[in-house]
């Protein structure tokens, strides 16, 4: 029997690849063989992780591009430059973090929330979206099909809980929260994934969701943390090493029935 999770001779484009998960991402799918295009808008940081992974796994493994996921040209230059894209993983995200120190945006809030905060947050995490997958498969319909991956959240099933990140003898109108934009592109990108599973569904070309959960960092405020954690079954916030399996199966012949799906996880969160 065959390694179905193999991934020799796969090209793999991975949007936001130079940031955590991307890293992890890059890691888990080079080790299991595939060719790894590694984009993202901070070039610098791209090549940096290539030269790791290629000293690592050798050379000519991971490839570093710089990719704006709202710039079309940016997209359709780096689709260019290879023969085939097999997989595509829409990883680049914005997000707001919760930090120990220092003031937050109120535009976070929706009682104040700007309409160039909203635009710009869907921008990033819906349109960059939209404009990857477009451009790719195009150059998937052309190859003879492919495999899309997106990356959502535990927050495309449940609301954001408000209360988490609530702090002690501060205001309700200073209090950090969780942005409307966040939930609603993410919900958003769920259902993008189901249009296009379906829509391309007899060209070859198969749409998942990959839906993460919080990952746990020494720089998160210890009550966040304690407040999270409550909240999750298995007691704990996920380590950012985690989801490399959940990306090769989705990547991978291993899940090659599989579209229009949203794998959710997060230890359990959504079940409460």
């Amino acid at each position: 029997m065959k390694n179905i999770f193999d991934l020799t001779d796969k090209t793999i484009l991975i949007t936001g690849a130079a940031g955590l998960l991307g890293r992890k991402y890059t890691d888990a799918l080079t080790f299991h063989g595939a060719t790894v295009i590694v984009s993202d808008i901070n070039h610098k940081a791209a090549t940096k992780l290539c030269q790791s992974i290629n000293k690592k796994y050798g050379e000519n493994r991971a490839f570093p591009e710089y990719l704006d996921v709202l710039d079309r040209q940016s997209i359709q230059d780096v689709c260019d430059k290879y023969e085939k894209i097999d997989v595509l993983i829409n990883n680049a995200a914005k997000d707001t973090k919760v930090e120990k120190e220092g003031d937050l945006d109120l535009n976070a809030r929706f009682e104040t929330m700007s309409i160039d905060f909203w635009r710009k947050d869907m921008e990033v995490g819906l349109d960059g979206i939209f404009l990857c997958a477009q451009v790719v498969i195009n150059k998937m319909l052309q190859t003879g099909g492919g495999n899309i991956i997106n990356i959502a959240s535990d927050l495309s099933v449940i609301a954001p809980d408000q209360r988490i990140y609530k702090k002690e003898n501060t205001e309700d109108s200073k209090q950090h929260v969780k942005p409307a934009t966040y939930s609603v592109s993410k919900w958003a990108v769920r259902g993008l994934t189901k249009y296009l599973a379906t829509y391309f569904a007899d060209k070859n070309i198969r749409t998942n969701c990959l839906s993460p959960a919080g990952i746990y960092s020494p720089e998160l405020p210890d009550a966040f943390v304690d407040k999270l954690t409550s909240l999750i079954p298995m007691g704990r916030m996920a380590s950012h090493d985690e989801y490399g399996g959940a990306i090769v199966f989705l990547c991978s012949d291993a899940s090659k029935y599989m579209t229009g799906a949203n794998l959710v996880i997060d230890g359990g969160r959504t079940i409460w």
